[in-house]
Order: C-alpha cells, then structure tokens, then sequence
C-alpha cells in the first residue's frame, strides 16, 4: 500500500541546491549481469551530485556477492524477499529520502544510460515537473523507440499503448518508470509507490496520482536510453506473469476507472481472449 510521508518543513519552502543531490535506485532479481552493465553506465554520468542504491529482491543466485565484486562502492541494500517492482523501489526511496536526495532516478536494471542522460533529465524537471521521463530504445534495435517516454491508458478497458513519437502528456497518460526521475517532494506529497502492484500499472497508478495532486508530467526529449525489457525474467508469456498484470490491472481499475464492475469485467474478458489467441 502507499505510505504517507508527509512532514512539517516541504522541500519546496528550501532554496534548491546549485546542483540537486540524485539519488538512482536499482532494482536487482537474480540478474547481476544486467545491473553490473547498468552501473557501469552509471559510473560514467557527467552529473556531479549522484548516489547510486541497488536493492535486491531476495536474488536466489549470487547477485549480491557478484555486485559487490564489481562495484564495492554501491551500496546494496537486501530486502529478505521478493518485494517485487514498488516493493524494491519503495526500499530505496526511502533510504534516499533519509540521505536528503532531492530526486529519486527510478532506473530498471536492464538499461543502459549514455553519460549526458542525467543532467538532460535535471535540465528537463522544471519546477512543476513532478516526474520527468526518457526516451526509451530497444537495447537490440538502438534506432527504434520503444518508448517516447510512456503512453496512454484507457481505465476504461485497461488497454495501455506506448508513445513511439513526440505526445502529449495529458489525461490518462503516464510515464514508464523504467528510467524515471521523481522529484522527492512528489514522495512528500501522495506517499510512495502502491505495493498491491507487484509489478506493472505502479508507474501509470503514481502518475495518475500525481497529476491530480497538481504536479505535471515532463520528458527529457534529448535523451537515449537503452532497455533490454524484462531483463530481470523472461517470463511474459507464463501463467505467473498472467495472473500478475491480470490482478495489477484489477486493481488499477478498481482505483482509477469512472466505473469499476464494468472496466474489470471488460479487462478478464480481455485478457482471456488474449490468452486464447496466444494458445492456437
């Protein structure tokens, strides 16, 4: 569930730094090949206020030791178990809210960032930029966009579509938080990431949250990052991962569609279809 972290004293009542303290937060699950890559781009950015944080979900080969080995520097926190996506996430937001960070850089273990990326995405979170996307590109097709920073949900249905060309962010969109950067006073303001989302719709759930609590949706247009997708398992077609974005969209629906019973009837009735189609 989300978690309230609201105080006394907002960030937006300080003068902001010079040059704002970053805070990455990586999620690892068994798969240390792709977070060692992912930091090594990392150690490369030009930005110079960044703290890096992986945090592994209760990895059951020998991720941890594997990332140390690579990069003692990196502080990995172990969460004792699979948090799964919002869970992982949630752990490092708020060690980095407790180190003070101005902005929480959500990056999926399976990308790969360019050194300019960071400081394209702090030019680009102006002050009323609540979260500030990338341009996502296949990791096996660096010339096509899988992603112009997010897409469009239709609660109506559950139906998302990614934005492969310049959009607009308005209602119903989101932004895909494979590489996102979160202003923290957001955090402040409407909690964390909902953990009934195991993975999938947290990111188009945060979003919608905080567009109604009055903050917009920004992308860094001049960026280029590279996701591999579903790096951490790949495993979209198994009946897990079916009954995990079947109860994710359930509960998107149940939050966010103007009329709940029909959307979430309409969306299993999909998602059997869709089931039945990939079989014959």
């Amino acid at each position: 569930m989300t978690t309230s972290l609201r105080n006394s004293e907002t960030r937006s009542e300080l003068s902001p730094p010079a040059t704002p303290l970053v805070c990455c937060v990586v999620v690892n699950w068994n798969g240390w090949q792709d977070t060692v890559a992912c930091l090594r781009s990392l150690t490369a950015q030009d930005y110079t206020n960044l703290t890096v944080l992986v945090v592994d979900n209760a990895s059951t080969n020998d991720s941890v030791q594997r990332i140390h080995q690579a990069y003692p520097e990196v502080e990995v926190v172990e969460t004792g178990a699979n948090l799964g996506f919002s869970g992982g996430c949630n752990t490092g937001i708020r060690k980095a809210l407790a180190l003070g960070a101005d902005f929480v850089w959500l990056l999926n273990n399976d990308t790969i960032v360019p050194p300019e990326t960071l400081t394209r995405l702090a030019a680009a979170a102006h002050p009323r930029a609540g979260i500030t996307g990338t341009v996502l590109y296949y990791m096996h097709d660096p010339a096509r966009v899988q992603a112009w920073g997010g897409g469009r949900v239709y609660p109506w249905l559950g139906y998302v579509e990614h934005f492969v060309a310049p959009g607009a962010f308005g209602p119903n969109t989101f932004l895909t938080f494979a590489s996102v950067l979160v202003r923290t006073q957001v955090f402040l303001e409407i909690g964390l990431l909902d953990e009934r989302y195991f993975m999938y719709f947290d990111d188009s759930d945060f979003c919608f949250r905080a567009r109604t609590a009055g903050w917009q949706l920004a992308i860094a247009a001049d960026t280029a990052v590279l996701h591999k997708e579903g790096g951490s398992a790949e495993r979209k077609k198994s009946r897990w991962m079916e009954r995990i974005v079947t109860a994710s969209g359930l509960h998107f629906l149940r939050c966010h569609a103007s009329a709940p019973p029909v959307s979430m009837t309409l969306f299993v009735i999909s998602r059997i279809g869709k089931r039945l189609a990939l079989a014959d």
